[in-house]
């Protein structure tokens, strides 16, 4: 009885019964228990009611099933519930814990998503993130089994792994930013064919022409897709004999556009039965662009054609070797005699610089090659070659975005990570079960007292009961030396009613049970 009435801070109503034989450990309820009156006529108070009507006066009270269970304040938010057998109702329960206190609005959160189907872990179970932190076991765990140290070093290794693919992600992602390239050799095959004109009368062409064909391809390129020859360049001139074919017709033109498509390469057809001096201008395509540098300053930084990119890396290694830097003013730069000579001022700014540079850039010079249209059947040189160094994406570059973009094992290795959460969350309810059923073994009244505590915590946090203080005040007075005394005379009491009349009064039965 000193478990029941040491409830402390709990309001004690005397007008609700209370039900002796009703176990705690199987209602969920026990903190709510109320003494009742006792008749007038007698010195001790009667204990006596059923089940029902207690569930009755609960359920009313807090809205609530009788057999609905309620979580422990020591518990806290599990992921799922536990397995196996269940403890004190549908919720497991750990004893000894402090209580926090909820503020009221997280308060009705809770009592929102506990009304949601699935509960509170159903939905949200799948789409909670997942940490690093959540998969290592707790100290209290590997005391408790020193072969967890295994499951340990491998959850470092895949730290250290982890860390060195981000690293190389990382690494790959700055790489790829920048242009990778290499440089090949592309061939230009330039060939031509005569059409000697026919007689008069005879089907076919009266007019002598002749055709003249620029090709290409890379040498030793073994990429299984062939790259198209023009992909190589942004323009090409083929300028004829201006004499022959006027000012008009002479020139023959190609530039690159939006919408051009991709050709293997470039035929021109024109009449003639002589031998045609042909110029052929062929401006590559770089990617980046790049640009052609004042011959003054080319020869001072030793660079001839670059992208802008690394025209700017090399003057500032020469800023920064000829100590040009302003030592004060660090976004100076003083210029020497050949800064001054070809920049036209003694000092200026660091950001004046792209602009300054911009009248100094040019368009590089294109490829020229000039070629004889030869028109003698006799001529067995009809075709010329010419190789040109040009700059291609290195292979490595899409080995490297494919390895960024690849997600081929990214499902299965994020069903694993699901699967080891969900077995350390099973391992750390587990332990909490055998805390629970330790703790209960090792000392049970002590355990029943915290756990009963627990409960009245519990339940005024899920009933919003504040309590009466002035009735909790009192609760001292049934820890008085004379409740054992009453107690055992109202149990006498009972057992000789129930011994002369057995079939009017059942309830000392369960004050018996609830002594036992």
């Amino acid at each position: 009885m000193a478990s029941r009435s040491g409830l402390s801070g709990f309001p004690v109503n005397p007008s609700t019964p209370i039900n002796p034989s009703m176990n705690p450990m199987n209602s969920g309820h026990s903190s709510a228990m109320r003494m009742s009156a006792m008749p007038q006529n007698s010195p001790f108070r009667v204990m006596g009611s059923t089940l029902n009507q207690y569930h009755q006066s609960y359920a009313h009270r807090s809205s609530m099933s009788p057999s609905r269970g309620m979580p422990m304040g020591g518990m806290g938010s599990m992921g799922s519930p536990l397995p196996g057998p269940s403890y004190s109702g549908a919720m497991p329960m750990r004893p000894g814990m402090p209580q926090a206190a909820m503020d009221p609005a997280r308060k009705r959160l809770l009592q929102q998503q506990q009304q949601q189907p699935g509960g509170l872990m159903g939905p949200r179970r799948g789409v909670k993130r997942r940490k690093m932190a959540d998969k290592v076991l707790p100290q209290r765990i590997r005391d408790l089994v020193p072969e967890s140290q295994a499951y340990m070093d491998l959850l470092a290794f895949e730290r250290k792994l982890d860390q060195t693919i981000a690293r190389k992600r990382m690494e790959i992602q700055e790489a790829i930013k920048k242009p990778i390239t290499q440089k090949r050799k592309l061939r230009i095959y330039i060939s031509n064919t005569y059409t000697p004109g026919k007689p008069e009368g005879e089907e076919a062409e009266k007019v002598a022409s002749w055709e003249l064909r620029v090709e290409g391809k890379l040498l030793e390129d073994p990429g299984k897709q062939k790259r198209k020859f023009s992909s190589f360049f942004k323009s090409l001139v083929i300028e004829l004999d201006k004499e022959l074919y006027g000012p008009d017709n002479h020139l023959v033109e190609w530039h690159r556009m939006p919408t051009t498509q991709e050709t293997d390469g470039f035929q021109v057809k024109r009449p003639g039965d002589v031998n045609v001096k042909c110029t052929l201008l062929l401006m590559l395509d770089h990617q980046p662009p790049q640009y052609k540098l004042d011959p003054r300053l080319a020869r001072l930084l030793g660079v001839h054609t670059q992208t802008r990119a690394s025209i700017m890396q090399a003057l500032w290694l020469y800023i920064k070797n000829n100590k040009l830097q302003d030592c004060h003013e660090k976004e100076y730069i003083n210029c020497n005699r050949y800064f001054r000579q070809i920049f036209g001022c003694p000092r200026m700014r660091f950001s004046d610089i792209p602009m300054k540079l911009a009248s100094l850039l040019q368009h590089p010079e294109p490829i020229v090659i000039n070629h004889i249209i030869s028109v003698d059947p006799n001529d067995q040189k009809k075709t010329a070659c010419f190789d040109i160094d040009v700059e291609v994406d290195d292979p490595l570059k899409a080995q490297m975005t494919s390895f960024l973009s690849s997600t081929t094992n990214q499902q299965e290795i994020t069903a694993l990570e699901i699967k080891i959460h969900e077995t350390i969350e099973s391992i750390n309810q587990l332990k909490t079960q055998r805390d629970f059923m330790l703790s209960f073994s090792n000392s049970p009244q002590d355990f029943i007292q915290d756990w009963l505590k627990s409960q009245s915590r519990d339940l005024k946090l899920m009933t919003d009961t504040v309590g009466n203080p002035e009735e909790e005040r009192r609760t001292e007075f049934y820890h008085s030396p004379w409740v054992k005394e009453a107690i055992g005379r109202y149990i006498f009491s009972k057992v000789n009613t129930w011994y002369f009349f057995p079939l009017q009064d059942t309830s000392v039965v369960s004050c018996i049970t609830c002594l036992d």
